[in-house]
């Protein structure tokens, strides 16, 4: 039963992220449940590299472990206390196989002499579903490039997982769980199913959950909307450990983000950290999920207190009848290799070694060869560290043979007598042997087809699809600058990094980018959206735009103007041929680069 209500109202549920991955800092879940801080734990292990990766170990039997074994290393030392502090838990780390993770955490849980009720959710594997509706001529195409498809047989996938919604989740609570284990339910899935079952919600509260689901969005990262990864960084110490957050949610969907107090986390909890993650890996105004759709266009982040923000602005629509699904597939081989090139000339140099070793190895063997300069000379450079940049050579084959020592890395080492000056390669070369490496995928399918179950007191309770949904169009309709402002009317400029001004976000949603750029003042916002017209965002990306769509969108209550760059990661994080395989580094680039900055706006300081 969920809490019972005072006064005819229930309190606000208390939701803490205690994770964001499996590299996440574990200790938390032990400290934090001595206190009472929290009604509610969430967290979140999965990810679509790890989805991928685990996915490969299931089909293979590759893979020790099929769940996420650094939740139970985090879980073990709490257990005691969740039971003493009545603190429930909802997490997605089954990976590939929750009831396996589920058996292991029941006994933990008996040696322990414990009391706690322990469920499982699945359904999201969903490898056998899909594989005959392929052969049978079903398409599903990539979500990010529609002409792309699985072959008419599927005969490349090896592993097919689709995201679950909450009502799983809300319902083990319901029937007395302590501890909800999930594979793959979506990131905000937790958050929402704990709100849910807490105010015991009906399925049709649309705005209710829809302010859950962002409530959810915004704690799912834990320290990425309490500081870390924020472009305000500078005004942190140096040794910053950002703290863990809290959203207090209340029966009318009103949404409160704090952080906890324990263990000394520091950081920030400020509109700026929440709009930063607010903006990370969003598609558009319409943030989807199998239980609602949340309309954040005219989401708004105020304080209201010290480490306090409210959350409004959120409305609530029906659920699509689809749900993503990622499929991983077997992309091929691939091999590196590394040269270091110092000072002068260093174009020459890298056109130079690009040349030769082309003329001694067999560029047909490769579906992607690459040969890329990373980093620059710094001007008056006074160590030799900084005078030197990393050229790397990178290659994908679809067999192992074809990129094997004789056809990858010979032909790039052999070439060291005859190159150019001072020319040195790492002397650690495993990685330019061949690796397996697999593809994601991402699609939809029909929530009708998925069987979302819950394992609860020794009986299985089917979860139905969605009894009210919503057709949306296959793409968010995309504005581009409207009403614009004369940007001579702001007064005199001088030519600064973007960054200067404006805080940003960007991250991966398969091979799409996400990218929010955002200002710190009212005045400065009309100059921001006049500024950053699809046109202007092409040419800021430079030789990095990649000549795919681009869509945009205006969050005015959060002065942020939100672009998509499609298909800009090239094939995703399992796959993807650059360092910037998570596309963390494309805000970072963008405020980067120069544009014509109001005076009056630099004068306010530096971000």
């Amino acid at each position: 039963m969920s809490p019972t209500a005072v006064n005819g109202t229930k309190p606000p549920v208390r939701i803490a992220q205690i994770a964001a991955s499996n590299v996440d800092r574990h200790e938390v879940f032990g400290m934090l449940a001595k206190t009472d801080e929290a009604d509610v734990f969430v967290g979140d292990w999965m990810s679509e590299w790890n989805m991928c990766t685990r996915g490969a170990g299931k089909a293979f039997g590759t893979e020790e472990f099929s769940y996420e074994e650094s939740f139970v290393d985090a879980m073990t030392p709490a257990l005691e206390d969740l039971e003493r502090n009545h603190i429930k838990v909802a997490v997605n780390a089954g990976a590939t196989d929750t009831a396996k993770l589920h058996q292991h955490i029941c006994g933990l849980v008996k040696k322990k002499g414990l009391h706690l009720n322990v469920a499982y959710v699945d359904g999201d594997v969903v490898t056998d579903t899909v594989k005959p509706m392929i052969k049978d001529g079903k398409s599903f195409p990539h979500l990010a490039d529609e002409m792309n498809h699985l072959s008419e047989d599927g005969h490349e996938l090896v592993f097919a997982q689709c995201y679950l919604g909450a009502w799983g989740i809300a319902r083990a609570f319901r029937e007395g769980a302590d501890i909800v284990l999930c594979g793959r339910v979506s990131d905000a899935s937790p958050a929402v199913g704990a709100a849910a079952w807490w105010h015991n919600w009906a399925e049709d509260q649309f705005d209710e959950l829809a302010a859950a689901l962002i409530a959810g969005h915004l704690i799912e990262c834990t320290g990425y909307v309490t500081g870390a990864n924020f472009t305000g960084f500078r005004r942190f110490p140096i040794n910053v450990k950002t703290g863990f957050p809290i959203a207090e949610i209340s029966a009318n969907g009103d949404v409160v983000i704090t952080k906890t107090k324990v263990g000394g986390w520091t950081g920030e909890m400020s509109p700026e950290t929440c709009t930063c993650q607010l903006m990370y890996e969003i598609q558009g105004p319409w943030y989807f999920n199998s239980d609602v759709t949340a309309e954040i266009t005219n989401a708004k982040l105020e304080l209201i207190g010290k480490d306090r923000v409210r959350l409004s602005g959120i409305r609530g629509m029906p659920p699509p009848p689809t749900t993503k699904v990622g499929f991983t597939t077997v992309g091929g081989y691939q091999a590196e290799m590394h040269w270091f090139m110092v000072g002068l000339d260093v174009k020459e140099k890298a056109t130079m070694l690009e040349a030769q070793i082309r003329e001694r190895m067999n560029t047909a063997n490769f579906h992607c060869l690459k040969f890329q300069t990373y980093g620059s000379v710094a001007e008056d450079a006074p160590t030799q560290e900084s005078a030197t940049v990393d050229f790397r050579v990178f290659a994908q084959a679809r067999t192992e043979e074809l990129i094997s020592p004789k056809n990858f890395f010979r032909p790039c080492i052999d070439i060291l007598n005859i190159t150019y000056p001072a020319a040195t390669f790492h002397l650690d070369n495993r990685q330019s042997f061949p690796k397996i490496y697999y593809e994601y995928y991402v699609s939809l399918m029909e929530q009708s087809l998925v069987k979302h179950r819950v394992h609860v007191n020794s009986q299985t309770i089917d979860i139905p699809a969605p009894g009210i949904t919503k057709q949306y169009p296959s793409h968010q309709p995309s504005t581009d600058v409207t009403n614009p402002c004369d940007l001579t009317s702001f007064g005199p400029t001088t030519l600064a990094p973007l960054g200067y001004v404006a805080h940003g976000r960007s991250g991966d949603k398969s091979s799409n980018v996400n990218v929010g750029l955002f200002v710190r003042h009212a005045d400065e916002w009309d100059w921001l959206r006049s500024l950053l017209s699809v046109a202007k965002i092409k040419e800021l990306l430079r030789d990095e735009y990649t000549g795919h769509k681009v869509d945009r969108w205006e969050f005015p209550n959060l002065w942020s103007v939100h672009f998509v760059l499609h298909d800009h990661l090239d094939r995703g994080v399992n796959s993807n041929s650059t360092y910037d395989f998570l596309g963390k580094q494309v805000g970072e680039f963008l405020r980067y680069q120069k544009v014509e900055i109001p005076d009056r706006f630099l004068a306010r300081g530096k971000i």
